[in-house]
């Protein structure tokens, strides 16, 4: 039986959600453009070039650091969610977005990020994108990227509305399969972003202020990677949005599993968020016992990736095998390769399985220990939210400006080279980083002009590769960029008719109406399942850690 993931054949998109769409598109990428700019410098940096005076207005190499990390990790990313979710929950609801919500959050969005940008470039916030104590930004770096992370409440409340509304017409029916992994995806971030909202409005803002005498520096770490880990997710929820609701329409197939697409997303709202402690297991004043729940975690939420690779290549096998693909893998080679969109979102995931894989060795107590502040992490990180994310964004813009502006896309041929040019700088620059890691060559430090770096000959190779690595990818960006905007200016007109619409899949097993599964919507039961988690662990530390370092440091300073 197969049945669509929503009621409705199509979705007539409202002018206002469609500006909204496409001012949050255009603004992370034209943020994206700026950050790329710092990420060549920074591979150049492996190389041994130093580039770091060579743009106006810049003053160092932590500098450009920061820019590249907050505008491409940060800001790009919160711009595409916000918009790209909102039209899959409006899609799947068939239900306009309140645009009120929607035009608070994208103004809200581009106030925030022009604050931060202002202190970044006024070298006053060069405190990278982790920009936790000791170092010290202005004020409006906090402030901006406060009013960022409050568009995306905005946003989710947009969208926990539109659900509202839809139940009340809907009772007792399913959520349909694309807004129901939206709104899990804002759900998740929702809880996850109380950290680093604490962090910030409680902490840092007040500091920068002179209101508060200091921040601590273990209270402030923990605050900022109880969000900093499940911030991944919520970089990559969006992608898996499309991986399982759109690329087995986009491939010919179909998706396998209503059920166990919701048992993923709900996987990764449960265990995503208590897990963030893996990331501070060099840390002192954190027990070894709760280091070692967020290790079981961590490789908990390694399951929901599994069973995704597993759902969505099973979509891509039904769609090759319909093209003529046979064999074990012949089918690999006959899914729509030519279509530009497909073929970055399938390099994406190819390059996420490596990713994943990396993933484990941080997540692995021991093994950390080998790679810790390494360039083996920005190598890891690179193939994660640098491939699987942005890789798969660029493949969903090149369905998604089309559809915006009922145009064609400007050179599919071109396009489609842009996808592989980039998958090949990413093989070569994750390489050359995670190779010289393991050689111990440090992450975040300039050593173009370390004079120990070059008496360390086994960094000369992977530095190279870096820096070769880095150019591709900076190349293949600036294509994308030139893409769309021709697209925009220059792409054949196309009739807005009903076929202009979303490629949303369908699903092999349908959604059940009675049973167990009705529990997978009522997010009620998730969400306390979440927080027991997290209070888990977290609570000991709190307990522990928070009542005498809060008296002493924070507001006896006032």
């Amino acid at each position: 039986m197969s049945n669509p993931i929503v009621e409705s054949p199509t979705y007539a998109l409202p002018s206002n959600e469609r500006a909204f769409v496409k001012w949050n598109l255009y603004f992370g990428f034209a943020v994206l453009a700026i950050g790329v700019v710092h990420g060549l410098r920074q591979a150049l940096n492996y190389a041994g070039i130093d580039t770091m005076n060579n743009l106006p207005g810049m003053h160092g190499y932590y500098q450009g650091l920061t820019v590249h990390g907050v505008f491409n990790a940060l800001v790009l990313t919160s711009a595409f969610a916000n918009g790209f979710i909102a039209l899959t929950t409006a899609r799947g609801l068939n239900r306009k977005l309140n645009p009120m919500l929607l035009q608070g959050a994208l103004w809200t969005l581009i106030g925030g990020s022009a604050m931060a940008a202002y202190a970044i470039f006024a070298n006053r916030a060069s405190v990278l994108y982790t920009f936790y104590p000791p170092l010290q930004a202005h004020w409006t770096f906090y402030l901006g990227l406060a009013l960022v992370v409050i568009s995306t409440w905005l946003t989710s409340w947009a969208l926990f509305a539109a659900l509202h509304d839809w139940r009340k017409t809907h009772s007792g029916e399913r959520i349909p399969l694309l807004a129901y992994m939206s709104v899990v995806t804002y759900v998740m971030w929702d809880i996850a972003s109380i950290g680093i909202a604490i962090e910030v409005v409680i902490f840092l803002l007040p500091w920068s202020l002179g209101w508060l005498a200091g921040a601590d520096p273990l209270l402030s770490r923990t605050l900022f990677w109880y969000t900093g880990h499940p911030i991944v997710y919520f970089w990559l929820l969006p992608v898996y949005v499309s991986w399982y609701g759109m690329v087995p329409k986009q491939a010919g197939g179909k998706l396998f599993s209503d059920p166990l697409t919701r048992v993923a997303f709900l996987m990764f709202l449960c265990l995503s968020i208590p897990v963030g402690f893996h990331h501070q297991f060099s840390d002192p004043g954190i027990s070894p016992t709760l280091k070692f729940i967020a290790a079981v975690l961590t490789f908990g939420v390694f399951f929901p990736s599994l069973m995704t690779a597993f759902s969505v290549m099973y979509a891509l096998e039904i769609g090759g095998r319909k093209n003529g693909g046979t064999g074990l893998l012949g089918w690999f080679f006959r899914i729509p390769w030519r279509d530009p969109s497909l073929s970055a979102q399938v390099l994406a995931m190819v390059a996420f399985l490596l990713g994943g894989a990396t993933g484990l060795i941080n997540a692995s107590y021991n093994v950390n220990q080998v790679v810790h502040n390494t360039a083996f992490i920005p190598g890891h990180f690179h193939l994660t939210i640098g491939t699987a994310v942005f890789l798969s964004y660029m493949g969903i813009a090149y369905w998604l400006v089309p559809y915006l502006h009922n145009r064609t896309l400007w050179s599919p041929g071109l396009a489609r080279l842009q996808g592989w040019l980039y998958f090949g700088g990413v093989m070569i620059f994750s390489h050359g980083l995670m190779s010289g890691g393991l050689r111990g060559m440090p992450r975040r430090t300039m050593l173009a002009r370390a004079a120990y770096a070059k008496l360390e000959p086994s960094w000369h190779l992977p530095g190279l590769m870096t820096g070769i690595g880095g150019t591709v990818m900076f190349i293949s960006v600036m294509l994308f960029l030139l893409i769309l905007i021709m697209t925009v200016f220059a792409g054949s007109q196309r009739a807005a008719d009903a076929a202009n619409d979303l490629p949303v899949t369908e699903t092999i097993r349908a959604p059940e109406e009675s049973g167990w599964q009705i529990e997978l919507d009522k997010f009620r039961y998730w969400i306390a399942v979440t927080v027991i988690l997290i209070v888990l662990a977290y609570g000991p530390f709190i307990a522990m850690y928070l009542p005498p370092k809060l008296t002493s440091h924070a507001f006896l300073a006032f």
